[in-house]
């Protein structure tokens, strides 16, 4: 017998093996639990680590009868994955900007400058920017500290960020030339321009950006990889804003904190950081009636870019719901990414299923609630345009615009039986976005869609290309179209809506976040009746 064959039974075992692993895997794609699934985390049922699987399910019930969208939440309990989840078209490998959540990676930097005798907590922030200060540098300005930045008690009153990204291409210098009315270190005003602020001195006394700073001391050891962060016209982090990261890179800063910056058995994180950063430094409302406080994560206590929670925990959090909840009294972390108007509901919605749902003993298995809960994780899915059962009409034209606040000359409409294509067309360039009929379809695009941002003097082609998904339906109503688009590494999504009357086009540009309060009209006609 050749050195290299083996008996036949053998052969017929191994091919049956290989069968049934395969049969396994079918089944696990098939089912989204292999495609939903991190890989960093060990996983753990929930019973196992004294968390309830029912418990679980009835919170996913309550978001999906909320009025906030949910884009991911992974929940760990004693370092173990318990559930996880996105709402397709979110995807586990999808990065997702954190808004004011970058502001805890940006103090974090600050941290390692300190511990790096880099910098200290006292030093004064006019002694690095001695080339962008105001021709007289008054008393409060010159008492100002980093600590004062990392407190958001910087005394500036109102917060200068709703201006000076929009107006100023020299960040350091407008903020340094914004007046301060209230006595540093004294008065809590959320101010991200104070955040950054702490950006552009740890470039200044590192000389890199924040996100390479971070990269060897925060990043690689924890396994993160992909990220990205905004930057001003500079080449400045903008700190307070704009780091993108996956979920799971989320829950591993949250667990890094969670371990006293400790990771893999090694100090990650400088010894004492974590108690210094995230413990209450400045009330946010010393007057408000402690009722009302009792009620508000957001009057617990403020940190250093870190915000202190009701139930002894404390979040890193970012606009419209980003959140990494670190929960020490159960050992548990919460990351979640979302769109939310309404931040501390969602939060509510935490403390009412999931915090109760924690126990401090393992349970007994429960094979049926473990089960429902998978089928409910593996299910989570944003509603696409519907169709209402209609045919779809057809528009295959060229609409030429009346002057608009979007600037677009032209819209294209082209329909080819399954995917509506839609090309906006601006001075010299034109856009082309695809639609799926009824479903999700997933593209790129370098046009940029709503963000909080827009119109800000940044630099933002380290976002580029935008992932998208879109789907398209018709509303039933003379041939109304509507096109829905998400922005599927932001918060953010954007629904268009086009009435067709002959060869006239009305259409609306409504983005998810002003969604029914405001909108950008466009008016058309037909190319060929134009001319």
């Amino acid at each position: 017998m050749p050195l290299n064959c083996q008996p036949v039974s053998s052969c017929l075992k191994s091919i049956k093996k290989c069968l049934s692993g395969l049969a396994l895997l079918l089944l696990l794609i098939s089912s989204g639990a292999y495609a939903q699934k991190t890989i960093f985390f060990p996983h753990s049922l929930p019973e196992t680590e004294g968390v309830s699987a029912a418990g679980i399910d009835s919170f996913l019930t309550a978001v999906a009868q909320s009025k906030h969208e949910f884009h991911s939440i992974m929940i760990l309990r004693h370092g173990k994955v318990v559930a996880e989840g996105w709402w397709n078209p979110y995807r586990p490998d999808l990065k997702h900007s954190l808004y004011s959540c970058s502001k805890s990676f940006t103090s974090t930097a600050v941290g390692f400058a300190i511990s790096e005798k880099l910098l200290s907590l006292n030093d004064k922030v006019t002694s690095f920017f001695p080339e962008s200060l105001p021709d007289t540098v008054k008393p409060y300005l010159a008492k100002l500290t980093i600590k004062d930045l990392l407190t958001m008690s910087v005394g500036q009153d109102p917060d200068p960020t709703s201006i000076i990204p929009f107006t100023s291409a020299n960040w350091i210098k407008s903020f340094l030339a914004t007046p301060i009315k209230n006595e540093p270190g004294t008065k809590f005003l959320y101010n991200t321009m104070a955040t950054y602020m702490l950006s552009a001195i740890i470039q200044k006394v590192t000389g890199q950006k924040v996100v390479d700073y971070l990269k060897p001391r925060l990043f690689d050891p924890l396994g993160i990889t992909g990220m990205d962060w905004e930057v001003d016209t500079k080449g400045i982090n903008t700190g307070g804003w704009g780091l993108r990261v996956k979920t799971e890179d989320l829950a591993k800063m949250g667990q890094l904190y969670l371990q006293k910056g400790i990771w893999d058995g090694k100090h990650v994180l400088p010894k004492g950081w974590v108690e210094e950063a995230t413990t209450f430094k400045i009330d946010q409302a010393p007057g408000a009636a402690q009722s009302k406080k009792d009620s508000s994560d957001w009057m617990q206590g403020y940190c250093y870019q870190f915000w202190r929670c009701r139930h002894n925990a404390f979040r890193a959090d970012g606009a419209f719901g980003q959140y990494i909840i670190v929960m020490p009294d159960q050992d548990a972390v919460i990351a979640i990414t979302s769109e939310t108007a309404d931040m501390q509901g969602e939060l509510n919605l935490v403390w009412r299923y999931l915090l109760p749902a924690m126990h401090q003993q393992p349970s007994a298995i429960n094979k049926v609630a473990d089960e429902h809960l998978n089928e409910h994780l593996a299910s989570l899915s944003l509603a696409p345009a519907g169709n209402n059962g209609q045919e779809l009409p057809v528009h295959n034209a060229t609409y030429m615009l009346k002057p608009n606040g979007m600037h677009c000359k032209s819209i294209s409409f082209h329909y080819d039986g399954s995917v509506y294509k839609v090309s906006f067309r601006m001075d010299t360039t034109a856009y082309e976005l695809n639609f799926g009929i009824g479903k999700w379809l997933p593209g790129e695009t370098r046009m940029a869609g709503p963000s909080l941002l827009n119109g800000a003097k940044e630099d933002f082609s380290v976002l580029l290309p935008y992932k998208i998904d879109g789907s398209c339906a018709t509303l039933g109503v003379d041939g109304s179209l509507q096109f829905k688009l998400r922005y599927i590494e932001s918060p953010h999504s954007e629904t268009i809506t086009c009435h067709f009357n002959g060869q006239e086009l009305n259409a609306a540009i409504e983005y998810s976040f002003n969604y029914g309060k405001s909108k950008m009209e466009l008016q058309g006609t037909e190319a060929a009746a134009a001319q």
